[in-house]
């Protein structure tokens, strides 16, 4: 999840405006109503005042209006245009023609300097990179609502939301206007986007953290018990430790806008606010809870690492195309790992639960197959074409920039502490990054200036983090970075001394027929020639009675199982010789004879007193 440098940056590199002579009087304000919330359709007021000279419509006699096709921090092209209908404009009272030119634009021809165009947008796919409107909330991701035009990107705008009868709150990161109700003030478009509203009557509570204040706002869409001041203590902590990361905090307020449902989870980053998805039970257990803190500590930290500290190639932003990266390793996956460190100097995470996190993260990464195809920049690359659209050979092909980041974010940490002989660790590289480029240079760094800032705070040379960890698929040397801190990375072995059969079933199907959903690269299920798709009718000449797993439990490498399958509509009988488990499962243990040095750096490493 989850982006460019945003507005008060860019303000600062000169880029507001293209003529700021014919564009300083220009003003755009939107109004936002939803007056029948149960139909999921926001309707949508978009005024340009005295912007006919700013746009060119002056010269050409049109003006281009355009819907983004993605939002930052989630990167997948969504076509949010898709949901926008009953497109119209008048000026000067009176309708002017208007008509889409390309799929995510439309041309509105007058030469006015007062134009308002009015569009409704279906708002029902609840997920933290859409927009949602029911009759209980409504929730908006900017990018898939507001539309813009090129010309006026950069001009300070206003937006009015007028909440269905009843709806008292309105909760989001901009600014309210001084004495209009419900009306918000951004300096630029990039920063509409940038901040998301939750509507409807939404419980909130406050805190403070770093000396700034904070605003949660949960919705929930059924029962939700919770101690507020609980969670809001450790809101706090989670917060507090995520600022010492840098040790500057760049913001001067900060909202999460909470989500609590059981469909799904996830968040979003922002400048200054983010949105978490969680389900109904986060706070029921402790581990859901320690879950669900991951979460906060993963998005609030991309308020440092993304949306200020950032690879060049994400900003400012270009809504109408994608935006490539060898770095989302660095930007997700790093932020990933920073999420249970920072739990683990919060003290919600003991020195072994950080451990066990970290063995648990590489044994996920080299269970994946296609961690020996993909490398972590590719995949930072591919994010666009492969992360968000899986399907059943992903898991052979590709490795996630997440949790393949997470990994490299425990190993280069450790090299930093390592070649500083503990005088430095990751924390001084981010805050290099941050002074250098975000404050200083006011841009994001490239991929060769990543590679020397971290060599420098290293003290030493990293090529081999960076040709086998970031840009290659072979073989990792993990106790290479584990044994300076007395520690040692061992594989236990495979979960199951039962025969492999490396394929698994679509869940929830009934047992008597069950649906190959995937196969693993090179299993025996692969080299006996069953697909993805097929029909498990019988084994063994049985019909099945029970899930296919359980029928195959006991049985030993070597044993030979013969499937009976329906393969679009026409039987076929497989052999299937099973083989020895491939799955590995790592712990992290104590060297038996570690160093004095090796032991303070583990306990500078774990932050351990």
């Amino acid at each position: 999840m989850p982006a460019p440098i945003l507005s008060a940056l860019r303000s600062e590199t000169g880029l507001l405006n293209n003529d700021p002579a014919e564009a300083a009087t220009a003003r755009i304000s939107y109004t936002l109503a939803m007056p029948q919330p149960q139909t999921h359709y926001f309707e949508v007021d978009m005024r340009l005042q005295n912007a006919a000279s700013a746009t060119n419509a002056r010269k050409n006699g049109y003006i281009d209006l355009k819907m983004p096709v993605w939002t930052p921090g989630s990167y997948l092209i969504r076509e949010y245009a898709k949901n926008v209908e009953g497109f119209s404009a008048r000026a000067g009272g009176q309708s002017v023609r208007a008509e889409k030119i390309r799929k995510n634009t439309w041309r509105v021809y007058t030469n006015a300097d007062d134009v308002t165009i009015h569009y409704r947008v279906y708002a029902f796919e609840f997920s933290v990179r859409n927009s949602f409107l029911d009759d209980s909330h409504g929730y908006l991701n900017g990018a898939s609502v507001f539309l813009y035009t090129d010309a006026l990107k950069n001009q300070p705008l206003t937006v009015q939301v007028i909440p269905f009868t009843g709806w008292k709150k309105v909760s989001t990161g901009m600014k309210q206007a001084t004495n209009a109700s419900f009306t918000y003030e951004a300096p630029n478009y990039d920063i509409l986007v940038d901040s998301p509203i939750e509507i409807g009557n939404h419980a909130t509570f406050t805190f403070t953290a770093s000396n700034i204040p904070h605003t949660v706002a949960m919705y929930s869409n059924g029962p939700l018990d919770y101690n507020a001041e609980k969670v809001a203590a450790d809101y706090k902590r989670v917060c507090e430790t995520a600022a010492t990361v840098v040790g500057e905090h760049p913001c001067t307020d900060y909202t999460f806008l909470v989500h609590h449902t059981n469909q799904g989870g996830g968040g979003l980053e922002h400048l200054n606010s983010t949105t978490l998805q969680t389900n109904l039970s986060a706070y029921a257990t402790e581990r859901s809870y320690k879950g669900f803190l991951t979460l906060v500590a993963h998005e609030y930290f991309h308020l440092w690492n993304v949306k200020r500290i950032r690879p060049i190639a994400l900003g400012p932003f270009d809504y109408e195309n994608e935006n490539y990266t060898h770095m989302l390793w660095l930007s997700e996956g790093c932020t990933s790992f920073y999420e249970d460190y920072i739990l683990r100097r919060a003290g919600f995470h003991t020195p072994d639960d950080y451990l066990k996190v970290v063995a648990g993260d590489i044994t996920g990464v080299e269970n994946q197959p296609g961690n020996q195809v993909q490398s972590a920049a590719e995949s930072s690359w591919d994010a666009w074409i492969k992360y968000y659209r899986p399907n059943e050979n992903s898991a052979n092909s590709t490795v996630s920039y997440y949790s393949k980041g997470a990994v490299l974010g425990t190993l280069l940490n450790l090299a930093i502490l390592t070649g500083s002989k503990g005088q430095r660790s990751m924390d001084d590289l981010l805050r290099l990054l941050y002074t250098e480029y975000y404050k200083k240079q006011k841009r994001g760094f490239t991929d060769d200036e990543f590679r020397h800032a971290a060599e420098q705070v290293a003290g030493t040379s990293l090529t081999d983090f960076f040709e086998k960890g970031v840009n290659g698929t072979g073989p990792i040397d993990y106790n290479r970075y584990f044994e300076p801190v007395g520690m040692r990375l061992v594989n236990t072995g495979p979960p199951s001394t039962d025969g492999f059969f490396g394929a698994s079933v679509t869940p929830a199907l009934s047992s008597s027929r069950q649906v190959i959903a995937s196969v693993r690269r090179g299993s025996p299920a692969e080299q006996a020639g069953l697909n993805v798709g097929d029909i498990v009718q019988a084994i063994d000449g049985n019909r099945l009675t029970e899930e296919l797993s359980k029928q195959l439990a006991g049985k030993k490498p070597g044993d030979i199982v013969k499937l009976s399958v329906n393969r679009g509509g026409q039987p076929k009988e497989l052999s299937v010789q099973l083989g020895t488990n491939p799955l590995l499962s790592y712990k992290i243990e104590a060297l038996p004879n570690a160093s004095e040095s090796q032991k303070a750096l583990y306990n500078k490493w774990l932050y351990i007193n």
